[in-house]
């Protein structure tokens, strides 16, 4: 008998807002992943960032500091960014799993790519982050992040800086992890796909540049005092379930 599928839904709390998806992620029992993470490491910056990058789970100094990308993956995208011309304090970051998954080697913790099943039973923490942030282009760092993103399906060798439109965000797209040049064989190779990777930083500047600015909001005249008035919650937009991996058609590729 197959295991019950798990879910970290229902530890998603009502209304989400970054402070409260931030405290209720250390609760998460969605998988067994927990059990073995230093802690859960949730997504960082503005709470309305026109750019979110997702990267694919937080590594060995993310996952005992309790940030996203502060270890050397974390700062070579710090570089690109500043060569790309997009300001790191502007943008979201976070990752497709919110615990380390690893595999102990001597003193040491190396990455363990998570499964499938455990990239999709994390899911709603990365949907309630696109429904409080709604970015304007999501970019999805390595295939793991694409895959959670655009269905697997997805092939980054063949799609890699393309642009699909999404229900979460105008634009999503997908370039190589950060972490995937450090492991380059040598310097060269390390320089090459690192110029590769900023040319691609940089298309995504030019995308959002190229973006129709909001609508401003109307301004309405105030009703009479007498006039009875119903509003809006207000509040961040509900999080809607996302389909299993499986059921998600193959985006269209769009030229913006």
């Amino acid at each position: 008998m197959r295991p019950a599928k798990t879910s970290a839904a229902e530890f998603v709390p009502e209304r989400p807002t970054l402070p409260k998806l931030q405290q209720a992620v250390q609760r998460c029992r969605g998988c067994d992943l927990y059990r073995f993470a230093t802690q859960a490491v949730f997504g960082e910056g503005p709470v309305h960032a026109s750019i979110l990058f997702i990267g694919e789970q937080p590594g060995n100094d993310e996952d005992l500091q309790g940030r996203p990308f502060v270890g050397p993956a974390g700062k070579l995208l710090d570089r690109a960014l500043a060569e790309a011309g997009i300001d790191r304090s502007d943008v979201y970051v976070t990752n497709a799993v919110k615990h380390f998954k690893f595999e102990e080697r001597g003193k040491r913790r190396l990455h363990k790519k998570p499964r499938a099943s455990e990239v999709e039973a994390c899911y709603p923490w990365l949907d309630a982050e696109l429904a409080v942030i709604q970015p304007k282009i999501v970019v999805c760092l390595g295939a793991t992040a694409a895959q959670a993103m655009l269905g697997p399906a997805f092939r980054l060798t063949k799609e890699r800086g393309k642009f699909f439109p999404h229900d979460q965000a105008p634009r999503v797209t997908a370039t190589v992890h950060p972490s995937a040049i450090l492991r380059a064989p040598d310097a060269e190779q390390r320089h090459a796909q690192y110029r590769d990777f900023v040319a691609d930083l940089k298309r995504i500047r030019d995308a959002l540049d190229a973006l129709p600015s909001p609508p401003q909001r109307e301004t309405r005249p105030k009703p009479p005092a007498s006039a009875v008035t119903i509003s809006d919650s207000g509040g961040a937009r509900s999080v809607r379930p996302r389909p299993p991996l499986l059921r998600r058609r193959t985006p269209r590729s769009s030229s913006g």
